[in-house]
């Protein structure tokens, strides 16, 4: 796979003709809900973000984002803005690095589709995960942090900070992996065999090591903004719930499997890079919690859901509702990853 570019992805454009937010309807919105704000001076489309469609907002004395549902036919229980809404919000009393948001507005009349507005982050988003434009040292440091913070997330008691009803307790896997086929099946555009297998296998063969945290569900390098190392502000909540904790953090080890640039480990450790093994035994450390035993598992289940969720922003291609232009090359992994998931079952349990 290619080094992803950071600019490709990164920074701000001109607003979509058909994503355009009028300022004259939000500027009334945005006195009420975020009053120190001012004016509004611009908006822009961030570049990256298949899914919601996202804006950096100028205003006289600050820069704010909003997230907004996208316009037009939409699958079902997908761009829950809501939700990230109330995640982002509650966590904000932790000591889980997110943005400090203002106001969620369901008011179609105001930016065309429901949407929320949240603190700009001001520090680096990266997209290539070997972060090229960092020293050795500095990539070690953002390793470890990423990982920590993940279990800091991961160690939250979600009933202290009102979200018992964020998602329903226990069952996560179970319940993720009929969502990720529900959802492929809607967006369907071809038939691949691997994707059949792994839709019937799966549920039969769930894991007996239930248990229940608040899960990012897309924690990536891409979803966090890093400041001297340390993560900013963990972004992209629009998977989150309550769900299983190593579901989450072996999702966040894909790239050790995924990305080409991981698989040599004399490289790794050359550029300050931990290896899968180093990496889970950080999370270990950091939490307390054995991954030894369902890890193979847990890394089929996680291509599987990524084929679901790029065979999502396919079906938003065919539909004309995809907010990227990158959607319909990244919509092309669905065959490999289902393809790479199956051979894990394969290896590891069918033999």
């Amino acid at each position: 796979m290619e080094p992803l570019d950071d600019a490709k992805f990164s920074g701000t454009k001109e607003v979509a003709e058909h994503l355009t937010i009028e300022a004259v309807k939000l500027q009334p919105w945005i006195d009420e809900f975020v009053s120190e704000a001012g004016k509004i001076k611009s908006i822009e489309q961030f570049k990256g973000g298949q899914s919601n469609p996202t804006y950096k907002i100028t205003t006289d004395s600050k820069s704010l984002v909003l997230r907004r549902k996208p316009p037009g036919k939409l699958l079902p229980s997908a761009h829950a803005v809501d939700r990230e809404y109330k995640v982002i919000t509650a966590l904000y009393q932790t000591d889980v690095p997110v943005p400090k948001t203002y106001g969620l507005c369901e008011d179609d009349d105001v930016a065309g589709t429901a949407f929320f507005v949240m603190d700009f982050l001001d520090g680096d988003l990266f997209w290539d995960p070997m972060i090229p434009s960092v020293t050795n040292k500095d990539r070690t440091e953002i390793y470890k942090n990423k990982n920590k913070t993940l279990a800091k997330l991961h160690s939250v008691d979600y009933k202290k900070i009102g979200l018992e009803d964020y998602g329903k307790p226990g069952n996560y896997v179970a319940r993720q992996v009929s969502r990720w086929s529900k959802q492929y099946r809607a967006s369907e555009t071809d038939d691949i065999e691997a994707m059949n297998n792994l839709i019937e296998w799966l549920p039969k063969n769930i894991p007996d090591d239930d248990e229940t945290s608040i899960v990012h569900g897309d924690y990536r390098l891409d979803n966090m903004i890093l400041k001297d190392n340390q993560v900013m502000g963990i972004l992209d909540w629009e998977l989150s719930t309550l769900g299983h904790p190593i579901a989450d953090f072996s999702y966040h080890c894909l790239s050790w499997r995924n990305q080409e640039a991981f698989w040599d480990q004399a490289k790794l450790k050359e550029l300050g890079v931990p290896t899968e093994k180093e990496y889970m035994e950080m999370y270990s450390e950091n939490t307390g919690k054995d991954l030894s035993k369902n890890w193979e598992f847990y890394m089929a289940f996680n291509m599987f859901k990524i084929a679901g969720i790029l065979q999502g922003i396919l079906g938003r291609v065919r539909d004309g509702t995809a907010a990227s232009k990158h959607a319909e090359d990244r919509g092309k992994m669905v065959y490999p990853l289902s393809q790479a998931a199956w051979s894990i079952i394969e290896e590891n349990f069918l033999k």
